[in-house]
């Protein structure tokens, strides 16, 4: 096993231009990209700005109900899909119906699909 403080030490005494050098060595040989690692690095301090209010949604049609046609003119109307399109998306709920959308048209077409009897879902 490495000695983890020795590897610690010499990484602290590294220049900026040494590290970023490391940085792009450690990309090529294991294919991956120091961002990623940065953002699992910084986790926790990240996770403060996520009790911010959410400002965009995904509507997720959770379940169709008895009104199956309904669901699917209504699907159509909110997304422009073609008839196969959206009652495939209709038959394979749960599916999302329509993402990104802000908090107020997330509501709107939540209760759109709900007054024709389906399950929706906001996340």
């Amino acid at each position: 096993m490495a000695d983890l403080q020795k590897i610690a030490d010499d990484l602290s005494n590294l220049t900026v231009l040494e590290a970023a050098e490391l940085a792009k060595l450690l990309e090529e040989k294991w294919g991956v990209s120091a961002a990623a690692a940065v953002a699992v690095a910084a986790g926790p301090a990240a996770a403060a700005p996520a009790a911010e209010e959410k400002t965009e949604f995904s509507v997720i049609l959770a379940a169709v109900g008895d009104k199956k046609i309904e669901v699917i003119k209504e699907v159509r109307a909110i997304t422009g899909l073609g008839l196969k399109e959206a009652k495939d998306l209709v038959e394979g709920a749960p599916k999302t119906v329509k993402d990104g959308v802000n908090k107020d048209e997330a509501a709107k077409i939540k209760a759109t699909l709900e007054k024709v009897g389906a399950k929706v879902e906001l996340k």
